[in-house]
């Protein structure tokens, strides 16, 4: 748990500020659970600029709590929860100041977000609140005030969860509250977990990832691992500490957040998806006299006419293609024969392997093998479903190459690439990727195909 805070000061000497509005908004990860926005009378002069800036006055805070008053309710907002603050060390240090007038030993670990944001969007220019949030096309409004601004930093966290891919955030969170409690029984966690689509984390008690998986119903089937008896589920059983999830609303990103991250963080349970999805792969090899057609497991940086999750299915297909396209098998990776191949034989094959055919005849017929592996266009959005009602999900495509994922709720906030990249998480294009992104094109498996040259190229 998070609890998102802003603090607005009297200003003056360090350790001597007093509170003048605060705003703490508690978050799980996925949506803000409870908050707490109030004035407060700090019961010493504001200085004048500081007052000019946030436009809060000794006059608006007469009437307000003062800060024993509302001490209980802040210390139960952020029970169990990491502080998370735009420039976390004032904002903490604040609220350390005032529990310390009062005698009380204030203690929570703390997030900050310029941190993270120097972390993960290392490009941006600026990482003051306002113009960092704003070359994000996150709206911000009263601005210097605590609810404006701690609102605006609730948006910019949820980004920046979604862009850690290493998940050093949800690592920190499990290494900060959980290293000293090991429960017995893991069931409970079961209540905690959502029945959305997206992906799953399961901990061990120094929060390395063990295993990440992807459901449409994440609470279902990490009950299934806790009350599993399969060998994969005892090593679960045995080593969970705590589980984290995303919600993508989409089953696609999930797939793909999946797929990247397993590769990314090499759980130890995740022994199959360490290596691909669709491990095998069609390809044509030109750089013989008569272009051969190849069945191989897939490797980086060769273009493969269609991946399959096995060399059964694979086999099938290319067997397929040659007999449509009246192929030679001699000059595929099915026959290594000298002579004539077992197609010539029976009059399916027009000669290649003997000779009667030549290589430029030959070759002319593999332009008509279907271009399985390529995108409707070279670059455009695919848009599906979001997380929650008003908000759309984007699949970024560039030049052929998948770029990343990201999430929007208005158009304007796609509206030009640079908006599309500010709000995009970077993953890497490989070949599980692709097949995943064209069998759910296949299948209509979206909500619309938007080319980008229907989108301003630049937002300038």
């Amino acid at each position: 748990m998070y609890a998102i805070v802003d603090i607005e000061t009297t200003g003056g000497k360090f350790n001597e500020e007093g509170i003048t509005e605060i705003a703490i908004y508690q978050h799980n990860g996925q949506k803000v659970t409870d908050q707490f926005i109030s004035l407060v009378n700090p019961e010493r002069e504001i200085q004048p600029f500081v007052e000019k800036l946030t436009g809060i006055n000794s006059k608006m805070l007469r009437s307000a709590p003062r800060f024993f008053e509302i001490a209980k309710r802040i210390l139960e907002i952020t029970e169990n929860c990491l502080i998370v603050a735009h420039n976390a060390d004032f904002d903490y240090r604040i609220l350390r100041t005032e529990f310390k007038r009062l005698g009380y030993n204030f203690e929570r670990d703390s997030l900050c977000t310029v941190t993270l944001s120097q972390q993960l969007l290392p490009e941006k220019e600026s990482y003051k609140l306002g113009q960092l949030v704003r070359s994000l096309g996150i709206p911000i409004s009263d601005r210097h005030r605590a609810q404006g601004d701690a609102l605006a930093t609730v948006k910019l966290f949820e980004l920046l969860l979604e862009k850690d891919s290493n998940k050093e955030i949800l690592k920190s969170q499990i290494k900060a509250l959980h290293t000293h409690r090991v429960p017995s029984k893991y069931l409970s966690v079961i209540e905690e977990l959502p029945t959305a689509t997206g992906v799953y984390y399961l901990h061990n008690a120094v929060g390395d990832i063990l295993y990440i998986g992807k459901s449409k119903n994440i609470q279902k089937r990490v009950r299934a691992h806790l009350m599993g008896s399969d060998r994969k589920s005892q090593k679960i059983q045995e080593k969970l500490h705590k589980v984290n999830f995303e919600t993508t609303g989409s089953e696609l990103i999930a797939l793909l957040k999946e797929q990247h991250e397993i590769k990314k963080n090499q759980p130890r349970i995740n022994k199959d998806g360490r290596y691909r999805l669709y491990p095998m792969g069609i390809r044509i090899d030109r750089t013989t006299e008569y272009h051969q057609l190849i069945l191989e497991q897939v490797r980086a940086q060769r273009e493969y006419l269609a991946v399959f999750k096995n060399g059964r299915v694979a086999k099938h297909q290319m067997t397929q293609w040659i007999e449509k396209f009246e192929l030679c098998q001699k000059h595929t990776s099915l026959q290594e024969t000298d002579g004539a191949c077992f197609g010539y034989k029976n009059n399916r094959c027009k000669g290649a392997c003997v000779g009667e055919e030549s290589a430029e005849h030959y070759n002319q017929r593999f332009e008509s093998l279907p271009p399985q592996n390529h995108y409707p266009y070279d670059d455009f959005l695919m848009v599906c479903h979001g997380r929650k009602d008003g908000e759309y999900s984007f699949i970024y495509i560039e030049n052929q190459q998948y770029k990343g994922y990201g999430f929007y709720e208005l158009n304007h906030q796609i509206n030009s690439k640079d908006k599309i990249l500010n709000r995009m998480i970077a993953m890497e294009d490989n070949s599980d990727c692709r097949a995943l992104i064209l069998a759910h094109i296949k299948k209509n498996k979206y909500r619309k195909l938007i080319p980008l040259d229907t989108i301003v190229v630049s937002s300038n």
